[in-house]
C-alpha cells in the first residue's frame, strides 16, 4: 500500500498534537479517487495501434481501419464514463441504475471495432464477427456490465428523489468548480483544505439522498451557501495567482471553517429529525398493536412512565 510521508518541509507537516501546522487541519487530503484506472485508460491503445498498421494498407484498408480506430476510441471514452457511474452508485446508500448502460455498449462497440479491423486483413466476414464476439466477451470478463437496478429506493416517492437528484447534480458542479478554482492558488495544503470542506457536504447530500423528505430543510445549505462558497473561492484564488495575501488567506480560512462548522451541525440535525421521526413512527405502531391486544416488551428507552 502507498504511503505518504511527511517531514519538516512537506506542504502538510503536522504539529506535535497530530494537526497540520497551519490551521489548515479538519480531515485535510481527503480526495476522491478516480475510478478510471489503467486498464481503462489502455484502452486507448488498440485503437492507435490499428490506425498505425492499416496506413500501408491500401485506400480501402486505410478507411477501415479509422474507422475501427474511432470505433474502438468511442468504446474507450464510454467505458471511462461507465466506470465513473458506477463508482457513484456504489458509494451511494440509495441510487437509480444508470440511465445508459456505458459499460455494455462500449464491450459491443469494441467487438464492433476488432471486427473491422480483422475485416482490413483478410477480408473474412465470418472470421471478423468471430473476432468481435470474443471481444465483446473478454471486454464484459474485464470490467463487468453496469448496474441494472435501483438501489434503496423502494418506498421512496420518485418526485422527491428526482429534485434530490437534480439538486445533488447542482452541487456537485459547484464543488467541481470549487476545485477547478483552488488549482489556480498553488497551495496544495489550500487544495486539502477545501477537499475537506467538500467531504463535509457530500456527507449531507448523502443523508439527503437517503430520505428525500429533508430537502426542503437543507435547499438554502445545497444552494445559496455552496455558491457563496464557490465565489469566495474564486475571487481568493485570483487574488493569491496576483500576489500572496496571508490576511486573505487567514480570511479564507475561516470562513471555510465556518461553512463546513455549519454543514456539519445541519447534517447532524437532518440526522437526528430522522430519529425522532422513527421513534415516533414506533410509539405510534406500538401503541395501535397495544390496542389490538398485542402487548410487545418495553425497551430502555420506551418504557411507561409511573
Amino acid at each position: 500500500m502507498a504511503q505518504r510521508f511527511g517531514g519538516k518541509f512537506s506542504p502538510n507537516e503536522t504539529g506535535g498534537n497530530g494537526a497540520p501546522a497551519g490551521g489548515v487541519g479538519r480531515g485535510a487530503g481527503r480526495y476522491r479517487v478516480d475510478p478510471v484506472g489503467a486498464r481503462a485508460n489502455l484502452m486507448f491503445v488498440p485503437a492507435a495501434m490499428v490506425l498505425f498498421t492499416s496506413l500501408a494498407a491500401g485506400a480501402a484498408g486505410l478507411a477501415l481501419g479509422a474507422a475501427s480506430a474511432g470505433v474502438l476510441a468511442l468504446s474507450a471514452w464510454l467505458l471511462r464514463d461507465g466506470l465513473r457511474a458506477e463508482a457513484a452508485y456504489n458509494e451511494r446508500k440509495v441510487a437509480r441504475r444508470p440511465a445508459i448502460p456505458r459499460k455494455m455498449f462500449s464491450s459491443a462497440i469494441a467487438g464492433i471495432g476488432i471486427a473491422l479491423a480483422a475485416l482490413t486483413g483478410d477480408g473474412n466476414i465470418i472470421a471478423a464477427v468471430l473476432y468481435g464476439a470474443v471481444t465483446a466477451g473478454l471486454h464484459i470478463a474485464a470490467f463487468g456490465v453496469d448496474p441494472l437496478r435501483d438501489k434503496g429506493m423502494e418506498g421512496i416517492d420518485t418526485f422527491q428523489q428526482d429534485r434530490v437528484a437534480r439538486t445533488v447534480e447542482q452541487a456537485e458542479a459547484l464543488l467541481a468548480q470549487m476545485s477547478d478554482a483552488i488549482l489556480r492558488a498553488r497551495d496544495r495544503r489550500l487544495e486539502d483544505r477545501v477537499a475537506s470542506f467538500q467531504s463535509t457536504v457530500r456527507n449531507m447530500l448523502r443523508t439527503l439522498e437517503e430520505d428525500p423528505r429533508d430537502l426542503s430543510a437543507a435547499r438554502r445549505y445545497t444552494g445559496v451557501y455552496l455558491m457563496g462558497a464557490r465565489d469566495a473561492t474564486t475571487r481568493f484564488a485570483d487574488l493569491n495567482a496576483r500576489a500572496h495575501d496571508e490576511a486573505a488567506r487567514a480570511d479564507y480560512l475561516a470562513l471555510l471553517d465556518d461553512l463546513e462548522d455549519n454543514f456539519a451541525a445541519k447534517t447532524q440535525k437532518l440526522l437526528e429529525n430522522d430519529q425522532g421521526a422513527l421513534e415516533v413512527e414506533i410509539s405510534v405502531l406500538r401503541d395501535r398493536l397495544e390496542r389490538e391486544g398485542v402487548h410487545l416488551p418495553r425497551t430502555s428507552n420506551s418504557q411507561e412512565d409511573t
